[in-house]
């Protein structure tokens, strides 16, 4: 046999694309080795690799023989990225080149290879099992360091393997002669990877919603926003907490089913940010105001995700606010409304999903003591203007909760005393108020996850309002000029306030409650 074929896969935005390579080998001619298919430079060198890898793994180095070997990479259209196809590569030009005998069918090898034959492990193990077990694959190969998170996947059997040589003896079909007698002695086999359980564990910072004094409005607010997944910024002088607030924000979150720990274990697979083998909390991203626009929202000549991505089903938290790049604010614009992201290049487009809480906090002017009672605010009338107007209308719009998060007085500050509902007591009521959201979206032609993803049209399905809430409603929506977009989401604000409550209908006194949350300006 001088041609095979074998299947690999590597990730393309966040999913898995199956890699063909196939090897042609023609003997007795000068020396010429040529790999083929929009090879990147990682994926150029694992010729190298795999040279060294194979002559130390006790067989022949394709560089010390007089032989012309083409491997090509299908679909040739698509950028080949990253070391994922040592091991397919490996394993393709000895099946050509007679060393070994194997059936490549219904089998993924994945992996990059060190001179020695180790295997090192990849990115996105995940969304390539996947992709694998969705297009009929039955078994899959890969880095050992890999495995654990692969066997998420019902299906599909998982091999972690340490090295080439595993493979290579687990594989290997064992000559006989023909009568059925074995000629050479059983290799040792791989054992099949056993299913990932997904495991919750309660997330413990070391600071609890009762060790924050005072501040009960901002806890309110963060409880509403946890319960129907609503965007909240909060605005105070430094040091009254706002950090504080939005880091323990995460822990009353509600747990992750297994659909959602998956989607997010994926993401951070493919970007390489998995620092455990698996996601079953929340995100929590928060990154430094001077972040860029590619970081935050995505790009690259070839498309990759950002922030807004990473942060998929968990938290988005922009410490000084007004403080980030204009740009970067108004691109912010899709992801909050929308919950995805579209990027467009000259390379290619994707769309990311982005459905994530946003949590702001901002100081009241650049100095940070406007309105304090400690120190006196040095802040310029323009200085005060240019301030206000970093943020724009439409993402103001778009943050259904505003909050002031004051000076505390030291007495309070000294006492011993826990103030307030601990977090697991906060989590338990959003896990209520969810599980009713559950149960009301169970049937929507749609999916539907929280009060916040209620659109325009199944507002009076979900979220009707009697004539005299509605008239209420309409009086102060005129009274505080809200937008069309504002008087919205101040419903779906008032419906969660109600499910927090064990209402099944919207009263006025949910409305009136919403419609304080509205922005009058930054303060």
């Amino acid at each position: 046999m001088s041609f095979s074929r074998i299947y690999s896969a590597q990730t393309h935005l966040l999913k898995g694309k199956i890699v063909t390579i196939e090897v042609d080998i023609t003997k007795n001619t000068l020396h010429s080795f040529t790999l083929v298919g929009l090879p990147d430079k990682a994926v150029d060198e694992s010729k190298d690799r795999m040279s060294s890898a194979l002559k130390n793994s006790g067989y022949n180095s394709p560089k010390n023989q007089n032989q012309k070997i083409v491997i090509s990479l299908s679909p040739a259209d698509l950028k080949k990225e990253g070391p994922y196809f040592d091991l397919a590569i490996a394993l393709a030009y000895l099946l050509s080149a007679e060393e070994i005998n194997f059936n490549p069918d219904g089998r993924i090898f994945l992996g990059e290879l060190s001179l020695n034959g180790e295997l090192h492990p990849i990115k996105g193990a995940l969304p390539l099992t996947e992709v694998a077990k969705k297009l009929g694959y039955k078994e899959i190969y890969l880095p050992f360091e890999n495995a654990y998170e692969a066997a998420l996947v019902d299906g599909i059997q998982v091999y972690g393997a340490k090295n080439l040589k595993e493979v290579i003896d687990h594989i290997y079909i064992t000559k006989k002669d023909k009568h059925g007698n074995a000629l050479e002695k059983e290799r040792p086999k791989l054992s099949a990877f056993p299913k990932t359980e997904i495991e919750h564990n309660d997330k413990n910072n070391g600071i609890d919603f009762s060790d924050i004094k005072g501040q009960e409005g901002a806890k309110r607010g963060l409880e509403i926003a946890a319960a129907g997944g609503h965007n909240i910024a909060m605005s105070g002088p430094p040091g009254t907490g706002k950090t504080m607030l939005a880091r323990v924000f995460s822990n009353i979150l509600p747990n992750l089913s297994r659909d959602e720990c998956l989607e997010i274990t994926g993401i951070h697979s493919v970007v390489g940010l998995l620092d455990e083998t698996l996601v079953t909390e929340s995100p929590f991203r928060a990154p430094h105001h001077t972040a860029s626009y590619v970081s935050m929202i995505g790009g690259g000549v070839y498309p990759k995700p950002g922030e807004v991505t990473l942060a998929h089903k968990g938290v988005l938290f922009l410490d000084e606010f007004p403080e980030f790049e204009k740009r970067v604010l108004e691109a912010l614009r899709q992801p909050l409304e929308d919950n995805i992201v579209s990027i467009s290049r000259a390379k290619g487009s994707a769309v990311f999903p982005s459905n994530f809480i946003l949590v702001a906090a901002m100081n009241p002017c650049p100095c940070g003591h406007k309105g304090s009672k400690q120190k006196n605010c040095i802040c310029k009338p323009g200085d005060l203007d240019r301030y206000k107007r970093k943020l724009s209308g439409p993402i103001m719009d778009r943050i259904d909760i505003w909050v002031t998060v004051g000076n505390i007085d030291y007495e309070k500050l000294s006492s011993n005393i826990q103030e307030g509902d601990k977090t697991n007591t906060i989590k338990d009521r959003v896990q209520k108020a969810r599980e009713v959201q559950t149960k009301r979206f169970k049937n929507s032609t749609r999916k539907i996850n929280t009060n916040s993803e209620i659109n325009v049209k199944e507002l009076n399905i979900y979220a009707p309002l009697d004539d005299e809430t509605k008239k209420l409603l309409n009086t102060h929506a005129e009274r505080l000029q809200l937008s069309a977009r504002a008087y919205h989401r101040t419903i779906k604000l008032a419906r969660t306030i109600a499910d927090l409550e064990g209402f099944e209908n919207i009263s006025s006194s949910h409305v009136l409650e919403a419609l304080q949350y509205r922005p009058r300006e930054i303060k």
